[in-house]
Parts: C-alpha cells; sequence; structure tokens
C-alpha cells in the first residue's frame, strides 16, 4: 500500500484501489480568487469562522428526540496499518448508533481537543492524492460588494449540498458513467470532506446523509461543529443491502460563532398526510453580534411527476417557518423579532426546477425570500444553468434542484461560490473520481443587514 494512501482510524479501513498513473492534486491555498460578475478579480481572504406540520419537536433549548436506528457498515476493507490526525477522534467519543444526549446538548464535546483543520485537509488531500483534483471554482462577489463590505456584520459562509447517499450511489442511482471504485466509500469521504474544509462553511446543511453517526458527526464534532440530524422515515437506502441505515438531512454549525436557541424537527405534510420528506429548522444566536439566524435544512420528493407533492410539502414547509421564525423559534426572547421575525436561510434540494410551483411558492412566500444563486447572473434574476448533472439508464440529465433561499430584507450575499463549468465536470458527468457526488455544493457568505447595536 502507498503509504500517503493510508487512512484515518476515524474514517475506518481504506480499500486501495489502482487508478491508473498518478494524478498531481492542485495545492489548496489559504485564499482563493475572487471576481465580480463582470469578471473583475479581487482578493478573498475566506471567512473562518403551534406550527402545522407531522411529528414536529420543538423546545427553546434546542432539545430534539429522534428514533434510533441500527447502523450497518456498508461494504467492506481489507485490513491496514492505521494512522492520521483523527485517530483520536472515535477513541474518545465512538458513536456506532444514534445517541440522543449527544444530540440535544451542544457543549457535550468542549472537554475533547479541537483537530486543526489544515492538518486534516492535509490528510485528506494524501489519501486522494492519485485522483484527479476537484474542479476549481471562484468566489464571485455579488454586484457592489467588491468596493463595499458590510464592517459592522460579520458575514457567515453557507454551504448547502447534497452529497449522495452511499447507499444510493452504489446499489440504486444507477450513474452508468461513474465507474463503481469511483464510489467507493474509504475515498469518497475524503472527497466529501476535502470540499467542506476547503471552503469551511460556519454552517453546513446536507441532504442523503447515510454516514452520519460515524463519520459526520464525530468529525464535524472534532471541528467545532455542533450537529443535528434527521432520518427519511422510510429511507431508500434501506432496500440497498448491507446499508449503513438511513439516510436524512443534517445541519451543522460552527460552535465557536453560534449559540443554539432552539431546534424542530419536522416530518413534511401534504394535503395533511405526512410523507417521507423531513426538514431541520433551528434557530441561532450569533456570539459576535447578539443577532439570531433561523436556518433550515430540507429536502424534498424526487423524480417528475411528483410535481404537486413538491408543491404541497413546500407549503407545509413555509407555514412552519413563518411560525417560527414570527416567535424566535420558540422563545419569547428574540431581539431580532422586532420588525418582520427572525432572519432566515433555507437551504435544500428542492429536487424542483425553477419552473415548479413550490419555486414560485418560495419566492413570493410573505418570509421575503429570495434564492442566492440568482445573484451569480447578469441581471440577477436567473438561475444558474446546473447544480445537478448526471447520466443514468434514463438519459442525461442536466438540471437546477438545489438552492440556498434568504430573507433578501434582513440579509444580503456578499459572495457565492460559483458553478463549474461543463468543461470542469468532464463528458461523463457526475459522479466521477474528482467530484463525490451528483450534486454540486452550493456557498455563500451573508451579511446583517441591521447594525447589531440597534438589535441588542
Amino acid at each position: 500500500m502507498n503509504p500517503a494512501r493510508r487512512c484515518s482510524a476515524l474514517f475506518g479501513q481504506l480499500c486501495v484501489s489502482s487508478l491508473g498513473g498518478p494524478t498531481v492534486r492542485r495545492a489548496l491555498s489559504s485564499g482563493a480568487a475572487v471576481r465580480t460578475p463582470g469578471g473583475t478579480q479581487c482578493c478573498h481572504s475566506g471567512v473562518g469562522g403551534g406550527v402545522k406540520g407531522t411529528c414536529i419537536q420543538l423546545s427553546p433549548s434546542g432539545t430534539d428526540n429522534t428514533a434510533a436506528s441500527p447502523v450497518c457498515p456498508m461494504g467492506s476493507s481489507s485490513s491496514s496499518r492505521l494512522f492520521g490526525t483523527l485517530a483520536q477522534s472515535l477513541n474518545s467519543a465512538p458513536l456506532a448508533q444514534p445517541d440522543p444526549y449527544l444530540e440535544n446538548n451542544p457543549n457535550q464535546h468542549l472537554d475533547l481537543a479541537e483537530i486543526d483543520p489544515d492538518k486534516l485537509l492535509r490528510e485528506c488531500e494524501e489519501a486522494l492524492q492519485r485522483r484527479p483534483a476537484r474542479p476549481y471554482r471562484d468566489m464571485v462577489y455579488t454586484r457592489g460588494m467588491a468596493a463595499c463590505r458590510h464592517k459592522h456584520s460579520p458575514s457567515i459562509r453557507i454551504m448547502q449540498w447534497n452529497i449522495l447517499a452511499q447507499a444510493l450511489g452504489e446499489g440504486k442511482d444507477g450513474f452508468i458513467r461513474c465507474p463503481l471504485d469511483a464510489l467507493n466509500w474509504q475515498e469518497r469521504k475524503y472527497l466529501i470532506l476535502e470540499e467542506i474544509l476547503t471552503y469551511r462553511p460556519d454552517i453546513l446543511c446536507l441532504q442523503e446523509v447515510d454516514h452520519y453517526y460515524d463519520t459526520f458527526q464525530p468529525i464535524m464534532s472534532r471541528l467545532g461543529y455542533h450537529g443535528s440530524f434527521l432520518a427519511k422515515p422510510w429511507s431508500p437506502c434501506l432496500d440497498v443491502e448491507q446499508n449503513n441505515g438511513p439516510d436524512g438531512c443534517a445541519l451543522f454549525y460552527r460552535r465557536s460563532r453560534f449559540t443554539l436557541q432552539a431546534t424542530a424537527h419536522l416530518r413534511l405534510s401534504a394535503m395533511m398526510l405526512p410523507t417521507n420528506q423531513v426538514a431541520i429548522v433551528q434557530t441561532l444566536k450569533c456570539q459576535l453580534t447578539g443577532q439570531w439566524l433561523c436556518v433550515a435544512v430540507t429536502h424534498l420528493k424526487a423524480r417528475s411527476g411528483w410535481e404537486r407533492l413538491r408543491s404541497a410539502q413546500g407549503a407545509d414547509l413555509l407555514q412552519s417557518l413563518c411560525s417560527i421564525t414570527s416567535r424566535g423559534g420558540g422563545s419569547s426572547h428574540s431581539k431580532s423579532a422586532v420588525a418582520g421575525g427572525v432572519p432566515l436561510i433555507v437551504c435544500g434540494d428542492f429536487n424542483a426546477e425553477p419552473s415548479e410551483d413550490v419555486y414560485r411558492r418560495f419566492s413570493s412566500s410573505p418570509l421575503g425570500l429570495n434564492s442566492a444563486y440568482k445573484l451569480l447572473s447578469s441581471d440577477g434574476q436567473t438561475e444558474p444553468a446546473y447544480t445537478t448533472w448526471k447520466i443514468r439508464p434514463s438519459g442525461e440529465s442536466c438540471s437546477t434542484l438545489d438552492y440556498i433561499w434568504y430573507t433578501h430584507d434582513a440579509l444580503s450575499v456578499d459572495c457565492l461560490l460559483d458553478i463549474p463549468t461543463e468543461e470542469q465536470i468532464g463528458p461523463n458527468r457526475l459522479p466521477s473520481y474528482h467530484y463525490p457526488s451528483d450534486h454540486l455544493s452550493l456557498l455563500c457568505d451573508v451579511s446583517f443587514t441591521e447594525e447589531p447595536h440597534r438589535l441588542m
């Protein structure tokens, strides 16, 4: 085994796969080139740092109770000598299955030393050195932000990503142009983590997570995040032999930046009937400014022919969000709710093009939401041409399905991560050896438009 491909004990044992000749991966820098929609290059240093619905559980302290599901490791791996930055993480806090105590207590890992993200990123690069580099993506300032940044309100970095459930990628989705070896979890998880570590969001919203308790929760906790997970009631992952448990949505926030005020776990309804889709809603308080922010992550029903169901799910989620934000996430002490409610971010794989009714519901809702990625267009009104691009037995699919919605009167978008070009994605589309999911990650920096002292 090539020593550079030996993995961390946290990630488990690594199956070594020969991908041909060695490929030089691009060295990652501490900053990224940033351009405006007009093409101007700028310097970017990054930013580190009753409700209607079925089965909703809400409490001011953030307590949420979810049923434990058995977790079975998917696939097998050969024995190997293990090393790495994260070797101590699972040893100190093993998580083989859900633990409600860990979910409900944001401070449960404060006694554990945090991991150096730069060191972990280098470990990812070493583990992936024989794979092609991920597509390079610019940070793009929105109009006017290159010259004028919000000095009074430090920006908050948001990442939205459907990471592709491992069981679905290997067992159900049928990516006919993607070699099965490219989906090997022992390496694909490094690609996912490398993407997250490269951009280091303050808030991370994920869908199709079926390795939460054995991978993402322990890793993200040691990186300084608190996480929450909600599985689909009838996850299709459970139909796959040797699955790792159900997939669902996960929401992480940086503990050094936010304190948790309230959590709601929602099972979305359609026409008063519970569905298989879920959402997590958390109300956070920024420790730097005292301002409040409500964040939601969801994953609506997939496939064509289900447009009316998606629209009904969206309507149900919007009604819940209106109630939560108007009352400060379940608390009567929200100081951001003095006029118009708590500012809101909604991230998700909506499985809906902008032409669908559910998109129109969100863009015209009384919450005053706007889609961040429209700001990449020249007119500021057009979504990207795609956020997912894949080839299945039924044909090639190039669609815009993923969104970051924000309260446009209370929040402004400073910059966004650009969409890779068709050439960068490659002829075999996604997923691939150089990108771990069939969906692209979305990332933006947002700022409060109102000065903190007026709200504190």
